[in-house]
Order: structure tokens, then C-alpha cells, then sequence
């Protein structure tokens, strides 16, 4: 927004318009014990160059992933980003977030929502997805206010496994809907399938789960959308698209609806966001697919062009018929997901993944090595370990943090059952003596001999 200074002789013609003496007559509405009596407590003005130095050093306050070994995760992670994401996504004339009223007249942006939509599409085997959404969490509320107007039913059941910052987001989306939320308990670290089957009833709309979940472990999917399927309700499952390099797509194992959060797909930590939505379903279910869907399509000179072919938004007309809320797309960051698929291929997103495991198995066996075990040792897992500690989380991180290491994900905000838990995300990134040395960290004893561990 742009900022305009008035004349005093404009602003006393701006307040005689609207009837007022003053600024203070503007106020009258606002009582006398909610106005601050006092001028703010605010610093001088500084000059350009001084206020330079002195943003400088407020920013030197922070560290960064950068500056530190970051085995943080728990829904968003350290990968490593090729440069040509950035050099992409820096031009000019793709450096917006925002979505064009007049969309047809922005061809480069659809035939890169387009591409972005076909490769979300190869990444999880589903029929058709949409031009993104807001990021993980409304991707996986919209997906179950999906469920409910697809089957006409009122239950949600969702897994404890599902991400708790979605859960929560998911029980406001449906605080004030005719609607039901169930939550499923975990068993073993995983879903517990006979208190699904128990939960079960013909008004359940859908059942989500997420795989790999919080904790760090694969879930039965295809189990589970039998369950769903044979109730007639529909399966969503929330993954992370890193994850899909290795494991079975949503699509080969029978889901309708699959969300993710695509910050692992060349986005930055970046302070908490913001992210990207992945969000892709059926073909059935296209007419009640929240978001936008670019398409292919002829102009009058039959050259090949893009259209928006689906606006849900009730701005579009639809007004009470719309399917959704969603007013439009995270579009800068769909196209840096984009170049990264892109620039990534399927070999790359193969390798990364591999090494994402491959080098979790080798902390998981490290970490046996100094007596420290996983909470679920029987439970498969992709790139994150859920261990049990022997001393204090919040000391074993304290600790960490002082050797530049950023140790994990304390759990026992969100599950007080595993307080004693410290889930680690292992990306690419870690080098062997990064895994080395969070070990040393870990271990309360002292180090432990340096085995060598078979790839899992």
C-alpha cells in the first residue's frame, strides 16, 4: 500500500467533509479508559544510515538453520534447495504471491499453475489437483469439508497421528458446522485399527490419517481406506511429499482425497512460512474441489492457452453455491515447488528421499550403539526417529543448542505420554559427523564406538 503525506490544510478539508473538528472529534466512539494517555514510548527518529546498523544487529539476534545442525522437523524441513529454484522464482515476472483478477491475461503464471498441477498430480498419482492452497493444515481442513459435502454425512474421524497444529485447525474449521469430529488413538505409535473399526458408523464421512505420521512412522493406508471404503466413507491421507520418492503414492493405495504441506519442496524454513498446500483428489470429485484449477485449452487462433476452468470461491458468482472459501492460491511458492519437481526429476526426488533414510537408519543404529532406543522399534519410519530419552528433553536440548545443534522436536508438548521422547528429522543435508555428533549429545555416558550400520 502506498502511503500519501497531506497538507494540514487538506486534512482540516478532509475532517470538515465528515462533519469533525479535529482528529480527537474522530475518536469520540473510543471510551476514556481504553485511550493511552501519554505519547507511545518510542525511541528517536534515526537517520538512514544509523538505523541501518541498528536493524543489522536486531537480525544478528537470530539463528538461523543456517548457522546451526538442524534436525528439527515435525512438518517442516532442512532440505536442501537447488539454485535454480531461486533464480526462477526471483524473476520478475513471476515475483508475486497473488493470483490475477483478469487471470487469462496472465499466460506465463497459468502455464505454471498448470505444469505445477500436472506434477502434483505424476507425484501422487491422483486424477486431478488444484493450483494450491494456503498450506498443510487448511489443505487438510478443506479436503474434510470436501468429504462432507461429497458424501452428505456429518462424521470426521481423524487419526491421533494426524499433525496437531491440523488437528486444531481442522476442529475450528468444523466448530461451527453440523458436524462431528472424532479423534482415533494411537496404538504402538501407529493408528489402532480395531478402535477405528469400533468408531465407525454410516455417517462417517471420512477417515484421515497421515503417513508417515507425526511421530515419524508409516501407516497402514491401504488397511485403512478399506475400512473407509467399506462404510462408504472416503479416505484422506495427509503425507509428505519428499516421502513419495520412496514409498507407494496416494493414488496406488486406494485414497480419495491426499494434502500435504509442500514447504519440503524447495521453500525455505523461512520463519515459519509461508507454505504451500498440496491438495488432490479424484476425478469425481473435481466439481467439489476446493481452490482453482488451471486448464489447457485454444484460443481463437487455435494456438494452445491456459484458463481458469474452476473458481469455487463464492466471489466467482457462485455466490451460496460455492464449494469453497478459499480466495486464491499460494502462487509464488507453487512455482518454486515446481522448478524443484522440475529440476529434481524423478531420479533426484528418488535420491534425496533414499538418502533422507538412509541416513535416519544410520542415527537409529548410532543411537543403539550409546543404549539409546526408539520409543517404537518395531514401527518402519522414513526420515524421522521418535527417542527415548534418559534425561530431561528440555536439558538434552539446552545442551544441544550450546554445541550449535538444533536436537529435535520435543513431543511431550502434544503427547504427554512420550514427555521422555525427542522426535529427530534427518534430511539430506546432515553430514555423518552432524549425525556423529548429536549422538555424543544424546548420550549421557560418553561416545560410543563408531559401528558401521547396514542401509534399512
Amino acid at each position: 500500500m502506498d502511503y500519501v503525506q497531506i497538507t494540514p490544510r487538506q486534512r482540516d478539508e478532509m475532517l470538515k467533509a465528515v462533519g469533525a473538528n479535529s482528529i480527537d472529534d474522530l475518536l469520540k466512539q473510543v471510551p476514556d479508559e481504553l485511550r493511552l494517555a501519554r505519547p507511545l514510548d518510542l525511541p528517536a527518529g534515526m537517520d538512514e544510515l544509523s538505523l541501518r546498523h541498528h536493524l543489522s544487529d536486531l537480525a544478528g539476534q537470530n539463528q538461523s538453520a543456517s548457522q546451526k545442525t538442524c534436525f528439527l522437523g515435525a512438518g517442516v524441513y532442512d532440505h536442501f534447495i537447488p539454485t535454480v529454484v531461486d533464480h526462477l522464482a526471483m524473476k520478475g515476472e513471476f515475483l508475486t504471491a497473488y493470483t490475477p483478477y483478469q487471470a487469462e491475461a496472465s499466460q506465463g503464471s497459468l502455464q505454471a499453475f498448470f505444469e505445477f498441477q500436472t506434477m502434483v498430480c505424476q507425484l501422487t498419482g491422483m486424477d486431478v489437483a488444484n493450483a494450491s492452497l494456503y498450506e498443510g493444515a487448511t489443505a487438510l481442513a478443506e479436503a474434510a469439508l470436501m468429504a462432507l459435502n461429497v458424501t452428505g454425512k456429518r462424521e470426521i474421524i481423524v487419526s491421533q497421528g494426524v499433525h496437531p497444529h491440523y488437528r486444531q485447525v481442522l476442529r475450528t474449521y468444523l466448530s461451527d458446522l453440523p458436524a462431528i469430529y472424532t479423534e482415533i488413538p494411537l496404538k504402538n505409535g501407529v493408528v489402532d485399527t480395531q478402535e477405528l473399526e469400533s468408531e465407525l458408523e454410516t455417517d462417517t464421512a471420512a477417515i484421515i490419517c497421515q503417513s508417515p505420521n507425526f511421530l515419524g512412522h508409516i501407516e497402514r493406508v491401504p488397511t485403512i481406506a478399506k475400512f473407509a471404503h467399506a462404510n462408504e466413507s472416503l479416505m484422506i491421507q495427509c503425507f509428505n511429499p519428499i516421502s513419495l520418492g520412496l514409498l507407494k503414492r496416494p493414488g496406488e493405495m486406494d485414497v480419495d482425497i491426499a494434502v500435504a504441506e509442500g514447504q519440503p519442496l524447495g521453500i525455505p524454513l523461512q520463519f515459519g512460512g509461508p507454505y504451500l498446500g498440496l491438495f488432490a483428489c479424484r476425478q469425481q470429485f473435481v466439481r467439489k474441489m476446493p481452490g482453482r484449477l488451471v486448464g489447457q485449452t485454444i484460443d481463437a487462433e487455435g494456438r494452445r492457452a491456459f484458463c481458469l476452468t474452476l473458481q469455487t470461491r463464492e466471489q466467482h458468482i457462485r455466490r451460496e453455491k460455492a464449494t469453497s472459501n478459499v480466495c486464491t492460491n499460494q502462487g509464488l511458492l507453487a512455482l518454486r515447488a515446481g522448478v524443484y519437481i522440475a529440476a529434481m526429476g524423478p531420479k533426484g526426488l528418488h535420491d534425496v528421499a533414499q538418502l533422507c533414510h538412509n541416513k535416519a537408519a544410520y542415527l537409529a543404529g548410532r543411537l543403539a550403539d550409546a543404549g539409546l532406543s526408539l520409543r517404537y522399534p518395531n514401527q518402519p519410519y522414513f526420515n524421522e526417529i521418535l527417542v527415548q530419552l534418559r534425561q530431561p528433553v528440555d536439558q538434552v536440548l539446552a545442551i544441544a543448542n550450546q554445541k550449535g545443534i538444533i536436537a529435535g522436536y520435543p513431543v511431550g508438548r502434544d503427547y504427554p505420554e512420550l514427555s521422555d521422547c525427542l522426535l529427530i528429522a534427518v534430511t539430506e543435508k546432515r553430514t555423518k559427523a552432524e549425525l556423529d555428533a548429536l549422538v555424543d549429545v544424546l548420550n549421557p555416558v560418553g561416545s560410543a564406538p563408531r559401528a558401521d550400520h547396514a542401509r534399512q
